[in-house]
């Protein structure tokens, strides 16, 4: 077995594999840029070597860089991770030159699947079902409108050497998919140094549905069931699920054999995932082959109990494949949702920072079971740079049944604590609840059907806001008695705590009597509806644990003056806790108005200025193109919200923009 690898990419793919090898006796070599010196993956590996300046293309993507690295430290063989030069047959082939074992699939395959026209030829004739498209590549926007109005629009532009969500985009008219080529080829040249365009035919309503298949190079392929991949925003995915709610066995036997039978067309060996669109009526299309590890792996290891790493490492090593397609079974449910940096309040945008708080649920089997994974490659303290892809952690759960899964994933997100920077976990927890996502009646346009406004936060129901002002009402007791005993020590003299309180949340008041109990607290509510509370929170501590009337609840919690800031299932509320007099006294106060910037283009977040499109004195229209921002591989276009003048212009093109920066004003 190899001695030593390196581990050609960062973060949280970079750890996860560390962790494989480190299981298995092997020693690994970091490599790391400039923003990156005190990255997590730096400190776990054996040894770590500097690769250059922050962003990827002077660092991560330039294989003279990574091979010097390599020659340094003396690794026998080199994992990609996914991104960066996982798919980059030029790297493969100079590993292959230098001797040095490439933990990935042969030259020839990563060429032929790789590149998303000619995987689609390949695909065609190795008889797997396709997706109607121009297989040829696009020259410029003008041809790029052509060849849409030819196969009907809507249609998906798409980079030939992409993955990730980048250089993706969807067209309705022509004027999509002039602007959309563009996008995409500026995406696709800064991600992946390669700015190749195809178009093919978008499916209406699809579902993503990949399987996972692993070959070795003895002529064994086999696959690892499926994973449903539906929830998705810009084309990136968010939530993942093993198995898929959608597929019976019969439509899962065809789409692995399908395959299995395109990875042994081009001699594929490692782990890949061959990735299918699925209609209502389970018809499957071939989308693209992926001929690395993929993001969303633990929810297959989790159902199949097979290291997909350590599968990896030894079919580079030359092993043959000990596990038959019969040895296959796929056990529970097991459910991933990708953390990422950035802020759904705000359209999603990138945040980038310093993590002033990090704490992830406890990992391994729950007490009920049920069994909570965490791939990270961050830590508390860490910062959150701009130069790469915003996901921070891979949060996975397990259970019985895919509900069960669901219930444990809607608890660790519970529990999961991130500060100092945007976070989309409260988005994640209002998935989690919502009805069609437990359903299971999913598409890949879940996200833009049911949040076409963006994401606002969720509104607790009614029972769930009388259960948080209990919470909160008990909280401030707790803090309150906790007063009077330091304060009594100190004058001898003990200050009584009342039992009436008014619990305002985000304005809504609610006025109730509690009485502490050794057992925990009583609280009746003026409407007369009563609510028993057991907790040992203490002040000072983020989450409340509790059971209320009978049923545990975790709520992050934050000290506010005069009460509390509550998190729970994608809700942020403030409550406030006052006595009634207080509260009488608080209802005269005069509400602060936030600052008018309705005549001003912000900066949304951290970023660089790609383009300017408009000048000082322009007349723009609801909708135009104002500028593009860039920010963690992605190209964000602003738009004008009505018809206005240009009256002045701050930025200019190149410029680095702080978040909320003004661009410029308008009349």
């Amino acid at each position: 077995m190899f001695k030593k690898i390196l581990i050609a990419n960062r973060g949280e793919i970079a750890c996860r594999v560390i962790k494989t090898a480190r299981a298995m006796g092997i020693k690994t070599v970091a490599v790391y840029s400039d923003a990156d010196k005190d990255a997590l993956h730096v400190s776990m590996a054996d040894e770590a070597i500097h690769i250059g300046p922050p962003a990827a293309n002077e660092s991560y993507i330039v294989i003279d860089k990574i091979m010097d690295a390599i020659k340094a430290s003396g690794a026998q063989a080199v994992h990609p991770g996914y991104g960066f030069l996982s798919e980059n047959p030029k790297f493969a082939e100079a590993l292959k030159k230098a001797n040095v074992a490439f933990i990935g699939p042969p030259v020839g395959a990563i060429e032929a699947m790789g590149d998303k026209i000619t995987s689609k030829k390949l695909a065609q004739e190795a008889g797997v079902s396709t997706v109607p498209g121009h297989m040829g590549l696009i020259e410029d926007a003008d041809e790029a409108v052509k060849i849409a109005s030819e196969i009907g629009y809507p249609v998906m532009i798409k980079a030939s050497a992409g993955g990730g969500g980048k250089g993706m985009r969807i067209a309705w008219d022509d004027a999509g998919a002039r602007e959309g080529f563009q996008s995409s080829k500026n995406e696709a040249a800064n991600s992946f140094g390669d700015d190749r365009i195809f178009i093919e035919k978008f499916v209406t309503q699809p579902r993503h549905i990949e399987i996972q298949v692993l070959a070795d190079s003895h002529g064994n392929c086999i696959y690892l069931g499926e994973r449903e991949c539906s929830i998705q925003r810009r084309n990136q995915k968010v939530i993942e699920e093993a198995p898929s709610p959608f597929l019976d066995e019969k439509t899962r036997k065809a789409m692995g054999e399908q395959a299995v039978a395109l990875a042994q067309a081009v001699d594929y060996s490692s782990a890949g995932t061959v990735e299918f669109i699925v209609d209502g009526d389970r018809n499957f299309y071939f989308l693209e082959m992926n001929t690395r590890l993929q993001v969303e792996h633990p929810v297959t290891e989790l159902i199949t109990g097979i290291d997909l790493v350590e599968q990896m490492i030894r079919v580079a090593y030359g092993e043959k494949l000990t596990i038959k397609q019969s040895d296959v079974t796929l056990n529970g449910w097991a459910i991933e949702s990708r953390l990422y940096a950035e802020d759904p309040y705000r359209n999603f945008l990138p945040s980038i920072g310093r993590l002033t708080r990090y704490r992830p649920p406890q990992e391994g089997e729950q007490n009920d079971g049920t069994i909570i994974r965490n791939d990270t490659g961050v830590y508390e303290g860490g910062e959150i740079s701009m130069f790469y892809d915003p996901m921070i952690a891979k949060l996975c759960t397990w259970g019985k049944d895919r509900i069960t899964a669901i219930d444990a994933m809607r608890v660790a997100l519970d529990t999961f604590e991130v500060d100092g920077i945007g976070h989309n976990l409260p988005f994640l927890s209002a998935v989690m609840d919502h009805e069609r996502f437990r359903s299971g009646n999913i598409t890949t346009a879940f996200i833009e059907e049911e949040y076409p406004e963006g994401f606002e936060g969720t509104q607790p129901d009614a029972e769930t806001a009388r259960n948080l002002a209990a919470c909160a009402a008990a909280m401030n007791m707790i803090a309150q008695l906790r007063r009077t005993r330091i304060s009594g020590a100190m004058t001898n003299h003990k200050r009584r705590v009342g039992k009436d309180w008014v619990v305002s949340l985000d304005g809504e008041e609610y006025p109730l009597r509690l009485k502490a109990k050794n057992e925990g607290a009583k609280i009746k509510f003026a409407d007369g509806s009563k609510v028993k509370l057991l907790t040992d929170w203490r002040p000072g501590q983020t989450i409340m644990r509790a059971t209320v009337n009978g049923a545990p609840i975790a709520v992050k919690v934050k000290a506010i003056p005069a009460g509390f800031a509550l998190t729970y299932r994608g809700a942020d509320v403030k409550a406030i806790v006052l006595s009634p007099r207080m509260a009488e006294l608080n209802r005269h106060m005069i509400a602060k108005v936030a600052p008018d910037t309705s005549k001003q283009l912000l900066c949304p977040m951290p970023g660089l200025v790609v383009d300017i499109m408009v000048s000082e004195g322009d007349e723009v229209q609801e909708g135009q193109a104002l500028a593009t921002v860039e920010a963690m591989k992605m190209e964000n276009i602003l738009r004008a919200e009505k018809k206005t003048k240009v009256t002045k212009v701050h930025a200019a093109k190149g410029e680095s923009l702080a978040v909320d920066e003004v661009i410029m004003e308008f009349e």
